[in-house]
């Protein structure tokens, strides 16, 4: 999956809870999404059983931001970082591991 924009705004995962996201999906084709949901699932083990950091490249009605962060669960809808803190899976553009 490629990012829509270079260079993502650097966020905290603090921060994502104070953001809102737009219902609409970002990705343009079902083998995208596809893919994107492999990678979370891929991410969400990888966080739970070794504590390996992601970048997640994602888009709120303002811009592209980009947080590193662990993955602890991923739903249908979204995924579910430490703290409670999620992002629609929707709205994801790329999962890259660190």
């Amino acid at each position: 999956m490629k990012s829509q924009q270079q260079n993502p705004i650097i966020v905290s995962k603090e921060s994502i809870a104070n953001l809102s996201f737009p219902a609409n999906e970002v990705l343009k084709s079902r083998e995208e999404i596809k893919n994107r949901m492999l990678d979370l699932e891929r991410a969400t083990t990888l966080g739970n059983v070794e504590q390996t950091k992601i970048k997640i490249i994602f888009e709120d009605t303002e811009s592209i931001k980009q947080v590193e962060t662990t993955i602890w669960a991923t739903t249908d809808k979204r995924i579910i970082l430490k703290g409670g803190v999620v992002i629609p899976i929707n709205r994801i553009h790329e999962v890259k591991i660190v």
